[in-house]
């Protein structure tokens, strides 16, 4: 199957993308022939949307392999986005078929001047990751409705790319900054992320902004599910420099092991569980409630918390090995880090999403 063998390169060339800190534009041609670029796209315009969970799933695996790679490919899911384009502006995006990169820097969100055509861009936005690889950019400009932006869309040859991007974490995903200079953008390439879909499908019925935070989420599980197939596998084998017995032979080892296991595999399975239960209730006409919204943000909160608990747990019962820097554990936990890190995925969205459950307005802006 092409997806396997794109894993497969994949497992050989990661260590690549570290180092040189993005994917380049011939692996995102590999993800393209896997479907992840079209997986988002209307049908009407050639794409071959999927089920949310189906993306995700497919997205986890690629994780595994290498969270900074399934970052990248998480985003083949942000042409739900511009499903909020005119359709006439939709069906010029995808002219050349529906297998179209998407990478955006939409914060902090500036200015725009406003003309008889459009809005005349000018700034520098941060953490758009893919950035290299992408067919077209979006930038944050002026506020939208509701906390949500309006981005701008722009061919790359319109936009200077700064890569300052140095962390401890998903170094691979190319996460820099965008700089545009002085540039119109006609009115219909822009739309409000978030905003009401010109298209009548399905996909674009299912809740967009949980949907964003879902496939961030998801890369943190598959992250945790590399550090707990580490973790089982080396535990035979690593005895540490005092000659104390195998990991695998200590109490405290095994049971941190087995309970790592159970937490992410919970987690996991409420996750995908409301991520099929909102799409049953988008398939069967009904509209998706407030409370199912909540839980679909929760259950990802919930699931980038715990695989980044589980990477660091198992980090810390593994001796002194995992200090060296090029470690596997280590590398996986900085990648563990960063979605809990992300404003889709952090503490705030447990208040909010307790306010809805308990009646009340969201907390946070753009909760929905």
């Amino acid at each position: 199957m092409v997806f396997d063998d794109v894993l497969a390169e994949l497992a050989e060339r990661r260590a690549e993308f570290r180092e040189q800190r993005y994917v380049p534009r011939d692996f995102i041609a590999r993800l393209k022939e896997t479907g992840i670029y079209r997986a988002a796209a209307p049908a009407r315009f050639g794409g071959e949307p999927l089920p949310p969970a189906e993306f995700l799933d497919r997205i986890e695996r690629i994780s595994v392999v290498d969270g900074s790679t399934g970052w990248v490919a998480s985003f083949g899911s942000g042409l739900v986005y511009l499903a909020a384009l005119p359709e006439d502006t939709q069906a010029e995006l995808y002219r050349d078929g529906p297998d179209v990169v998407f990478a955006g820097g939409l914060f902090p969100v500036q200015q725009a001047r406003p003309t008889a055509r459009g809005f005349v861009v000018d700034g520098r936005w941060k953490y758009a990751s893919g950035c290299v690889g992408a067919d077209v950019l979006g930038v944050g400009i002026q506020s939208g409705t509701a906390g949500k932006p309006r981005v701008a869309l722009l061919p790359p040859d319109q936009v200077e790319i700064v890569r300052d991007w140095d962390v401890v974490g998903m170094v691979g995903t190319g996460s820099f900054d965008l700089v545009v200079r002085e540039v119109e953008v006609p009115r219909e390439w822009t739309f409000v992320r978030g905003g009401a879909s010109t298209i009548d499908e399905p996909l674009y019925r299912y809740p967009t902004i949980a949907y964003a935070a879902q496939v961030l989420a998801v890369v943190g599980a598959g992250v945790a599910r590399a550090a707990l197939d580490y973790a089982a596998a080396a535990g035979a084998g690593y005895t540490g420099v005092t000659g104390a017995p195998a990991l695998a032979d200590r109490p405290y080892y095994r049971a941190e092991v087995a309970a790592c296991e159970a937490a992410l595999r919970s987690a996991r399975a409420w996750f995908y569980e409301l991520s099929h239960e909102v799409w049953d209730t988008v398939m069967t006409g009904d509209d998706v409630s407030d409370e199912q919204n909540a839980h679909l943000r929760l259950a990802a909160a919930h699931l980038a918390k715990t695989s980044s608990e589980v990477a660091g747990r198992l980090l810390e019962v593994s001796g002194t090995a995992p200090i060296n820097t090029g470690h596997p554990l280590q590398l996986l936990f900085g990648d563990a880090l960063v979605p809990k890190q992300h404003a889709f995925l952090g503490p705030a969205m447990y208040d909010a999403a307790g306010a809805v459950l308990m009646g009340l307005p969201p907390t946070a802006p753009g909760f929905r």
